[in-house]
């Protein structure tokens, strides 16, 4: 959700520190600030509300609040000493990267302190034999496509923020982007990760070799959401840039029938290195903003991306140039140099700033669906539309079914502002509800955590914190976020009702 005021708290909005499961004890701020700085140099802590206010919110700027402190450590020796010194006075710390997260994840607690990677900005390494980076935590995304591009190579996973957001915070995400149908997720893209525990002891997942020895961690660390360790290393897979890309940009007159399109493009076995859709309002505020050459007559239009070599993707072409046509594409226009295919792509990595051209506020959900029920659920979002009394455009990872629907709104205007949220909800819950999940690569953070009450029983959520509490005993990394608590989840009124008893009659209801 994006904010350009100061508005009022969204309905629901997170409980403060002091308010959640793991309360830490009541102390004076200024004497806990003043035993923390001596674990590193003065300079490198944000103390005044001014220095501190760019660090209240991330990307999900509807929720705001200022932490104790900030600190920007510039060594792993500092990051140690930093979280030696929270550990032992109980301090919560909320590590933070390039703040691009759009789930809340890097929202401030107020009796804790964010712990900025952003001066980890090294590139350490580019192996161009093993096809290997290692970079530190700040490093942008794209960054290190440009490092490995005098080799002929490049990092695959290319979120629309990619220009900004850093590693550390795409691994912390597990974040996706348009060509992750094909290439993989952040998980799949990385051999290891180095990191500091909350004691400040130095572990490391994975390994530079195929394999690890022990349990498979990394994939249980990637997607963590900063709630385990603090990253300071990452090494990452490198693939080769591809000969020649081509783009299919494919017209429907009808929504549902381009996200069937999408279902038949996988039936027939082809797994294409992208495939993105967007509705008609979509299309028409992007060719606004970045004349893209888009379709504005579409109800929607597909882009799907072929890559290879020269006779790969030509084949490629004509097999989903066939299906297309068999699921009643209107127009099939593919990409004739590569200046139109980049051009293409400009249009969907820009829709969420275009958006933000046809309103004030808007609000940007992540739900994760079976690709056979994407008609489905943009139907059954037309109508929500009409029930809330608010517009929403729809961009999306089609070829994976991760849904990015943009809800429109005035966030000055506090019932707006609720019937938001109460849209965005219903969405996540018609996810879950068509075999999906609350998220697909943006996290839970702060803003999907009632939803996780609906998907999983608390005996589940039970063990999500087990394995948390396995990485961080005292749960001060991150307490607030991404797994609700029992009391939470009876707030929000979604347990399950088994015989006509309620779980857990002890817990007061509210």
């Amino acid at each position: 959700m994006t904010s350009n005021a100061f508005g009022p708290p969204a309905a629901g909005a997170p409980p403060s520190a002091g308010e959640t499961a793991n309360a830490q004890p009541q102390r004076d701020p200024a004497e806990t600030v003043a035993a923390l700085r001596t674990a590193v140099p003065d300079c490198q802590w944000l103390t005044d509300r001014e220095r501190m206010t760019p660090y209240e919110c991330d990307g999900l700027a509807a929720y705001r609040r200022l932490p104790l402190a900030v600190v920007l450590p510039e060594t792993e020796d500092q990051v140690c000493h930093i979280l030696q010194a929270c550990n032992r006075l109980q301090v919560p710390v909320v590590p933070r990267g390039a703040g691009t997260g759009l789930s809340g994840g890097a929202t401030p607690i107020t009796d804790g302190i964010v712990l900025s990677l952003a001066k980890f900005k090294k590139i350490l390494n580019v192996d161009a034999y093993a096809r290997t980076a290692t970079v530190q935590p700040g490093v942008r995304n794209l960054a290190v496509s440009e490092a490995a591009a005098p080799y002929g190579l490049y990092y695959a996973p290319d979120p629309s923020s990619q220009i900004a957001c850093t590693i550390g915070g795409n691994v912390s995400e597990n974040s996706g982007g348009v060509h992750c149908l094909k290439y993989g997720l952040t998980v799949h893209n990385v051999l290891r990760v180095r990191a500091v525990t909350m004691a400040g002891e130095i572990v490391e997942f994975g390994s530079h070799a195929l394999d690890t020895p022990g349990l498979d961690l990394l994939s249980v660390f990637i997607g963590s959401e900063g709630m385990f360790c603090v990253v300071t290393e990452v090494t990452v897979k490198l693939v080769p840039k591809p000969q020649v890309q081509q783009v299919i940009m494919a017209s429907f007159d009808d929504v549902e029938a381009g996200g069937n399109a999408v279902a038949a493009i996988i039936a027939a076995g082809i797994i294409p290195a992208g495939l993105e859709m967007m509705d008609k309002p979509a299309t028409q505020a992007v060719e606004a903003f970045v004349h893209a050459g888009y379709d504005l007559d579409a109800a929607a239009i597909l882009l799907c991306e072929a890559d290879g070599t020269a006779e790969e993707v030509a084949e490629e072409i004509a097999r989903v140039s066939q299906v297309l046509r068999a699921s009643g594409a209107t127009r099939i226009q593919v990409s004739a140099s590569e200046a139109e295919r980049l051009r293409f792509w400009s249009g969907r990595k820009n829709a969420f700033p275009a958006a933000g051209r046809m309103s004030p506020d808007y609000y940007c959900m992540d739900g994760t669906i079976p690709r056979r029920t994407i008609g489905t659920l943009l139907k059954r979002i037309e109508a929500m539309q009409a029930q809330y009394g608010l517009r929403c455009i729809n961009v999306f990872h089609a070829g994976d079914g991760n849904m990015h629907p943009l809800i429109l709104f005035n966030g000055n205007d506090l019932d707006e502002w609720h019937r938001a949220e109460a849209f965005g909800s219903d969405i996540l819950e018609a996810c879950v509800e068509l075999g999906g999940t609350v998220t697909g690569e943006h996290g839970v953070g702060i803003e999907k955590i009632n939803s996780m009450c609906v998907q999983f029983s608390p005996e589940e959520r039970d063990a999500f914190f087990a394995v948390k509490r396995a990485f961080d005993p005292a749960e001060l990394l991150n307490p607030d976020k991404a797994i609700p608590t029992r009391a939470r989840c009876a707030e929000y009124g979604k347990l399950h009702v088994r015989h006509g008893l309620l779980p857990h009659p002890e817990l007061p209801r509210f």
